[in-house]
């Protein structure tokens, strides 16, 4: 797949008459993983500049060097590349990637899901959805990259893969024969350019609340850095666009706007709309929701086996999207009808009839990835309906470190007019002072809601505790980590997961 250094220099506009035959084999932006005849992409971060190890990469065997500053005095005088300054090195980066892969994205599908909330569970829902209508589909998301025939996650430390990494899984997923993919598309991958050069089959939100207000200082920022996808779309050449939007979203006005002519608009929500709940019943066990679809005059009845509210708008995020992508409705409800919940996401957490045969004397155990204000308002929402009269909620959540903190008060507040009994803790403190997040949380808790407020700073204790006074029936849930296996210190990663801390306090409970 190798490309000359003049094509590369085409696609940026960059003329290199002297070094255009030479071809480079490999592109990369961290110098430990250059291999001879790599481009070394110079990407300034926020503890590592890129431009400090151009030296290091140039020994390893780098044939070119990607860089939005000057070519330095003191290169390497032996050095046989060339030197391509641009304006922006991780757009550069995301268009080479692009084109070195041979611009895979416009061979599938590709289906981009943006919001505060509710993007991994909505991709999961359309990877189902659509495999098993018989469209090979592959997933991108927080918990990894997959696709049929390559069953385990591949772990690309980020919602979004790095715009490198992106276009040559993409390419290996059209190698497969897949034809559509789900990706989640965070505010900071599109940002940072992590998806510069997709071609968008369509772009959609599932909503827009604080967060990530550490990166974007302003939700005006955040709000107009979502909007990137829908730009990513208008400049796709992908045939049958979609554009697909939550009607009930304050920011909606903003995203309809956005959306290019050559996309067919699909809204969804309680208010008026093209998929549009009538009626929603829900249950410990799923939802019921009588829905007005573009497909046909009559209403649908669908069985949701996924609880609460929020997981409404997800599903009809993905209904959407999946119409778009030429799936009945009735299509869509058989293939629902077997999807399974995703993990971290309102997990029911119990232990088996093997492990235990007193597990109806043992609380209701949930564990979710609810870290936004918004995002913990809803699943307490949905938990609230299911605690039965007389039995206590008890909420254990914490805030992440190195992260927005203007939203830890906020959290607090939220858990603490829905719960019955708070517990703060700590969540993955990363270089911050866990103690001080907890300070911060807790300015967030009214003088009246004292008395229901615990403090444990050790996550496994918090949980361990909780579940030992809660009584049978009552509801805990664990939220902030999720699907999480570990837990992210100032010095070291630890391994640490909610669900089997949870089942270790169930059993010593018993």
């Amino acid at each position: 797949m190798a490309k000359t250094i003049e094509e590369l220099g085409k696609v940026l506009g960059i003329e290199v008459p002297d070094l255009g035959a030479l071809e480079i084999t490999g592109l990369a932006y961290n110098s430990k993983e250059i291999k001879a005849g790599d481009a070394f992409f110079c990407i300034p971060g926020e503890k590592f500049d890129g431009n400090k190890f151009i030296s290091d990469a140039i020994k390893a065997g780098a044939l070119l060097i990607v860089s939005e500053k000057d070519k330095p005095d003191d290169l390497d005088k032996d050095f046989k590349g060339a030197y391509f300054k641009v304006e922006c090195v991780r757009e550069s980066m995301g268009r080479l990637a692009s084109y070195f892969f041979d611009n895979p994205s416009s061979k599938l599908r590709l289906l981009g899901v943006t919001g505060t909330n509710g993007k991994t569970t909505t991709t999961h829902i359309i990877e189902h959805v659509l495999n098993a209508c018989g469209h090979k589909t592959a997933l991108i998301g927080t918990m990894g990259v997959r696709w049929p025939g390559k069953a385990d996650f591949v772990d690309t430390h980020h919602t979004t893969p790095q715009s490198i990494d992106l276009q040559k899984l993409l390419a290996q997923m059209v190698e497969d024969g897949v034809s559509h993919a789900a990706m989640e598309v965070s505010s900071h991958a599109i940002s940072l350019k992590r998806v510069e050069g997709c071609q968008f089959a369509c772009a959609s939100l599932t909503n827009l609340t604080q967060d990530h207000l550490d990166f974007h200082k302003t939700m005006d920022e955040y709000r107009h850095a979502k909007i990137g996808l829908w730009d990513l779309l208008s400049l796709s050449n992908a045939q049958n666009k979609s554009s697909v939007i939550n009607k009930d979203d304050p920011s909606l006005i903003y995203f309809t706007q956005a959306t290019p002519e050559s996309a067919r608009l699909f809204t969804f929500g309680f208010k008026e709309s093209d998929f549009q709940v009538i009626s929603a019943k829900y249950s410990g066990t799923g939802t019921e929701i009588v829905l007005k679809t573009p497909e046909s005059k009559d209403e649908v009845k669908l069985t949701l086996p996924l609880l609460g509210e929020f997981n409404v708008y997800n599903v009809l995020t993905a209904m959407a999207i999946c119409y778009g992508e030429g799936v009945s409705v009735s299509q869509f409800q058989k293939a629902l009808s077997t999807f399974e919940s995703v993990p971290g996401r309102f997990q029911l957490v119990a232990l088996t009839e093997n492990e235990s045969a007193n597990e109806k004397d043992t609380p209701i155990c949930i564990v979710d990835y609810a870290h936004t204000p918004d995002g913990l308002e809803k699943i307490l929402k949905a938990a609230r309906p299911m605690v039965e009269d007389g039995k206590k909620l008890f909420v254990v959540f914490g805030c992440g470190g190195d992260r927005d903190p203007m939203k830890r008060p906020k959290m607090a507040e939220v858990a603490a007019s829905l719960a019955d009994q708070l517990i703060i803790t700590s969540d993955n403190p990363r270089s911050e002072d866990p103690d001080k997040i907890i300070e911060d949380i807790l300015v967030g808790i009214d003088q009246s809601k004292k008395d229901a407020v615990a403090v444990e700073a050790d996550r496994r204790t918090a949980i361990h505790e909780t579940i030992a006074r809660a009584q049978a029936k009552d509801m805990v849930v664990v939220a902030g980590k999720g699907h999480e296996t570990y837990q992210i210190l100032k010095d070291r990663t630890i391994d640490f997961n909610d669900a089997e801390e949870i089942k270790i306090a169930l059993k010593k409970r018993l």
